[in-house]
């Protein structure tokens, strides 16, 4: 009898228990939806910035030192620091290896042009789309192209082969009259470097990069290393890596590891923090410091917390909204029902009975509803996965029992003022027309 009364109601009712099934699933496709954007948008967001440029810098051990102590960079008189290119391939060793997207080393100097009257430049060294053979057996292709993929280039990108190529900065470019298909001769600044022999460059391309880059020359690193005369040698190494937002235990660990609990020592190891990161960093390469470039690192975290909360706002809001409108049409449908509401409490039918039997035709309406607004969030989830990030969303199995629950809580919520009214009638009102 009871489960013959709930089918006649929902029958008989059907337009506003398809507006109620509707409004459900309008709350649970979007909740569906921002929950798995919330869930995956972290390392969909790390991806998008990693084409922004690094957030690790890698430098010798010694030049690291000065460097804190005294301020004392390159060009500061202290004999400068190297890292040796070969061990390079070890970054791609660590325990979070497969977070580590690009590395670019740099090898730095200052050169010449006699036909700018000795005027000094600072010339970059680097790899530009660098094929690269890891211990591991695995090969990996990065570089310049990729770590600063946003530079304005009017020409063309060097070629990791091509020592005799060079790639100027805006401003540097207008102080020595170059363009592309141009050359220039080039020599060490330094009188006593045992690499201080003019070369000539054919620039391929002026590039704008908006920041001091743009005062500097580019060349391959092996022609860099060949005109310092530094064979096998790097300045630093720049690491674009996909992180987790610091808390206080990465904090802590960045200023003393040592201090940590082994437990604590373990979980931030075995997380993500860019910390933990530059620590693997230069237990693999023991004559590196690594340092994450803060500005960078933080502005990540700060990003990520932010779209996160954005989407749990959006999800809480449109929960609300479902509420309102499941608790405006159960209340109406209610008002509709009074006389056979009545009628049934007349015949002796306890409120408890008749709450349960209005609760359950609220609660199946409300499954219906958040079945068919799970799959549209899924679809949700895709396009919002393809148009913002170019990528699709990964589904997370979490989300079905959250969803779930979420729409048990909202139906419950929004059908709270109706039961409360639905107790308040009397039969010989409600049947007198009162």
């Amino acid at each position: 009898m009871f489960w013959r009364m709930a089918r006649g109601a929902l029958f008989r009712q059907k337009g506003k228990m398809l507006m109620i099934a509707f409004t459900v699933a309008l709350g649970a496709s979007l909740s569906t939806a921002m929950l798995n954007v919330m869930l995956d948008v972290g390392d969909k967001v790390n991806q998008e910035l990693k084409t922004y440029g690094a957030n690790i810098n890698v430098v010798p051990k010694g030049a690291s030192l000065m460097d804190d102590l005294y301020g004392a960079g390159e060009g500061s008189g202290v004999p400068d620091k190297y890292l040796a290119e070969d061990e390079l391939g070890r970054i791609k060793t660590i325990f979070w290896a497969f977070n580590i997207v690009d590395f670019t080393p740099y090898l730095n100097t200052r050169v010449v042009s006699n036909g700018n009257r000795g005027e000094e430049f600072k010339l970059v060294g680097t790899w530009f789309s660098h094929h690269l053979e890891l211990p591991t057996g695995e090969n990996l292709d990065t570089g310049m192209m990729n770590m600063k993929s946003w530079w304005d280039v009017s020409g063309q990108w060097l070629s990791d082969d091509d020592e005799y190529g060079i790639m100027a900065g805006r401003n540097a470019a207008k102080k020595l009259g170059l363009l592309p298909g141009g050359t220039i001769r080039l020599r060490d600044a330094r009188p006593e470097s045992p690499g201080n022999e003019e070369r000539e460059f054919t620039v391929r391309g002026i590039f704008n990069a908006g920041g001091a880059e743009d005062e500097a020359l580019y060349v391959s690193l092996p022609a860099a290393q060949a005109l310092s005369g530094r064979p096998g040698m790097v300045s630093s190494v720049e690491v674009s890596a996909l992180t987790t937002p610091d808390n206080e235990l990465s904090r802590r660990a960045a200023q003393d590891p040592k201090g940590l609990s082994s437990k604590e020592w373990e979980t931030w190891y075995c997380t993500a923090y860019v910390s933990a990161i530059c620590y693997q960093i230069d237990e693999v390469i023991p004559d590196a410091v690594s340092k994450p470039i803060r500005m960078v690192a933080e502005s990540e975290g700060a990003i990520l917390e932010k779209t996160q909360l954005l989407m749990l706002l959006i999800t809480i809001l449109s929960l609300a909204g479902s509420a309102l409108g499941i608790s405006n049409l159960v209340t109406a449908s209610v008002m509709e029902r009074a006389n056979e509401i009545g009628l049934l409490k007349a015949l002796g039918a306890q409120d408890g009975a008749v709450s349960v039997l209005a609760l359950t035709e609220i609660l199946i309406t409300g499954a219906a509803g958040g079945v068919a607004g799970y799959f549209a969030g899924l679809g949700i989830a895709r396009i919002i996965g393809h148009t913002v990030f170019g990528s699709a969303i990964d589904i997370k199995p979490m989300v079905i029992p959250l969803v779930a629950a979420l729409v048990f809580v909202v139906t419950l919520a929004g059908s709270i003022p109706s039961i409360r009214l639905l107790l308040s009638l009397r039969p010989a009102e409600v049947l007198h027309g009162r």
